[in-house]
C-alpha cells in the first residue's frame, strides 16, 4: 500500500475548475476578468455581442485595424475594506482585451455600435462577393515581318 500526500490547494483547484468560482488563488488575487461575448452570423452582416454589466460606455473602447476588431476596457472595483468582520468578493473586475479576427474585405468605416442595459452590440457588414467576370475573347492581331 503506497501513501498519497494530502494537498488541499489541488482540492480547491479541483472545485474551481469544476464549479468555475472566482476564488482567489494562491497569491490572494483574484482571477482575471474576460466579459462572455457571442458572434452571430446573419445573411449580410455579422453581430457581436458582448456582456459588460457594471461598465459605461466611456468604459468601453472598440477599435478596427487590419481586419482585426479589438474590444478593451475596464472594470474598477468597488471593493470596500471593513475593521471588523470578513469582506467576500466573487465579482471579477480589471481591465480587458478581447480581439477578433475578421474576414478580408471588412469596411471599417461600416461597422456600429449601441449599448443598452450592459450588453454591448457591434454590427459588422459582410464584404461584397465579387462576382465573376467574363472576358471576350477578341480578334487577334496578325505581326507582319
Amino acid at each position: 500500500m503506497s501513501l498519497v500526500r494530502w494537498e488541499p490547494l489541488a482540492l480547491q483547484s479541483l472545485f474551481d475548475s469544476v464549479f468555475d468560482a472566482p476564488t482567489p488563488n494562491r497569491s490572494g488575487a483574484l482571477r482575471r476578468w474576460l466579459p462572455a461575448m457571442d458572434l452571430v452570423e446573419a445573411e449580410d452582416h455579422y453581430v457581436l455581442k458582448a456582456d459588460l454589466p457594471g461598465l459605461s460606455e466611456d468604459d468601453i473602447k472598440i477599435e478596427f485595424e487590419d481586419r482585426t476588431l479589438t474590444i478593451s476596457g475596464e472594470r474598477k472595483s468597488e471593493q470596500e475594506t471593513k475593521k471588523d468582520g470578513y469582506v467576500r468578493v466573487e465579482r471579477a473586475f480589471g481591465s480587458f482585451s478581447r480581439s477578433l479576427t475578421l474576414p478580408d474585405g471588412i469596411d471599417g468605416d461600416a461597422v456600429t455600435a449601441s449599448f443598452d442595459r450592459g450588453v454591448l452590440e457591434v454590427s459588422i457588414p459582410k464584404p461584397e462577393v465579387r462576382k465573376p467576370r467574363r472576358i471576350e475573347i477578341g480578334a487577334t492581331k496578325t505581326i507582319e515581318a
